[in-house]
């Protein structure tokens, strides 16, 4: 029997039982509809952390005071001296160091007219656009000269600048910032929300370093010219742990510590991150995988079932089909052509439905998700494969019977 006669036979037998055939699809649809639904829902949660791990700076290295802490106590007696724009310089001068954002951070009271708004300052300098990735939708960003020379101007995100100029341009507005002037020369392009602490990411002021130093914030009473962090912009294709081990030694030179002491400062690398969430997504993935393994088998055991079933109904026909020239295989093929044609219409099916119900979550819970065609391919041929496999047993029973018992059957 070809298989294009096979299968026609097949959807005809489907088609003369369209309640027993759906509800035979019904545990194959659940299961490709489910693997759908969460892969898509879990890419697409994976597709927004990894652009918030862009814009954090994959490429990054951050740097803070203090000694290394794990649980309740210190790593060390080592105190939590700051940094100094000295520094900051000396680590600049490293060979694959291509920016060194020079950071000081606190909280802020921004007025403007009667309106009036707390939110987050950034004193730094320009190297902190570059190892953000920071533009401006209006205005600019301060320069090298600006910077150096502390002037009172200020890059506001688009949060504050709904807060105090809705419906008018910022840009050249003088605002008070802890009751100092500065004029706005700039509004930054719209970052959105962090899953991190801070969330709103474009709730920020950024102004240069020196004047959010010594004029805003306020200077450090022992050391001059201090530096909360710093924030190391790495060169592309340079292997960020060996950047960290040579930036760890030569800060260890900088800051005099002897060997075998402990460290007064922290590395934080972006990278280990994002090797500890590919872990985790791996590992949600094997666990997505056997849910999606569950699925497809219970439903083709359902298949296997009324594919039995089927088999016991139509004995008279096998026999018939055998009295006139049918081999076993020819009733082999037909009957695994119906289990493949019932759960291939059930992985098309639960696919349509996988990508409604993802669609359907998204839209209810407001966050992205990634349908992938990979993911609906993988799923109807794991459908395809659980129907020949669940189909092959009752399918051979059938091209096993005796045609003259075959006819006897009542």
């Amino acid at each position: 029997m070809k298989f294009g006669v096979a299968f026609q036979s097949a959807l005809e037998a489907l088609i003369s039982n369209p309640l027993r055939s759906f509800l035979t699809m019904l545990g194959i649809m659940i299961g490709v509809a489910s693997v759908m639904a969460m892969m898509a829902i879990s890419e697409g949660a994976a597709k927004q952390v990894d652009a918030q791990i862009a814009q954090l700076g994959a490429s990054n290295l951050t740097i803070f005071p203090g000694a290394s802490r794990g649980g309740p106590r210190s790593g060390g007696g080592a105190s939590d001296q700051p940094f100094t724009e000295s520094d900051v310089e000396q680590i600049e001068q490293e060979p694959f160091v291509t920016a060194v954002a020079a950071r000081i951070s606190g909280s802020v009271m921004v007025v403007s007219g009667e309106d009036n708004w707390s939110t987050s300052l950034q004193g730094t300098n320009t190297d902190y656009f570059v190892t953000q990735s920071l533009k401006t939708s209006e205005g600019r960003l301060f320069d090298d000269r600006e910077a150096s020379s502390g002037a009172a101007v200020a890059v506001i995100g688009k949060t504050v600048a709904d807060a105090l100029f809705e419906g008018t341009n910022p840009v050249g507005q003088t605002i008070r910032v802890n009751n100092v002037p500065v004029e706005v020369i700039g509004v930054l392009v719209t970052r959105g929300q962090s899953s991190g602490p801070g969330g709103d990411r474009d709730d920020i002021v950024i102004a240069p370093i020196s004047t959010a130093r010594n004029r805003i914030l306020g200077g450090n009473a022992t050391v001059a010219r201090y530096v909360g962090s710093m924030e190391v912009g790495i060169a592309d294709g340079y292997d960020m742990t060996t950047a960290q081990e040579q930036l760890e030694t030569r800060l260890r030179e900088i800051r005099r510590i002897a060997p075998g002491g402990t460290d007064d400062f922290r590395v934080f690398n972006i990278a280990d991150f994002v090797r500890a969430r590919s872990s985790t997504q791996a590992t949600f993935g094997v666990l997505l995988a056997f849910t999606a393994a569950v699925s497809l088998i219970v439903g083709g055991v359902g298949v296997m079932n009324i594919m039995l079933v089927s088999v016991t109904e139509r004995t008279r026909e096998i026999g018939l089909r055998m009295a006139i020239g049918a081999r076993g295989i020819d009733i082999l093929g037909q009957f695994l052509a119906e289990a493949l044609a019932l759960c291939l219409l059930g992985g098309l099916i639960g696919s349509a439905l996988g990508v409604g119900a993802a669609k359907l979550a998204a839209k209810l819970g407001e966050f992205p998700v990634e349908i992938s065609p990979r993911i609906a391919i993988i799923a109807i041929g794991a459908s395809a494969l659980i129907g020949l496999f669940f189909g092959f047993f009752p399918a051979r029973q059938a091209a096993r019977l005796n045609p003259i018992e075959a006819l006897r059957h009542e």
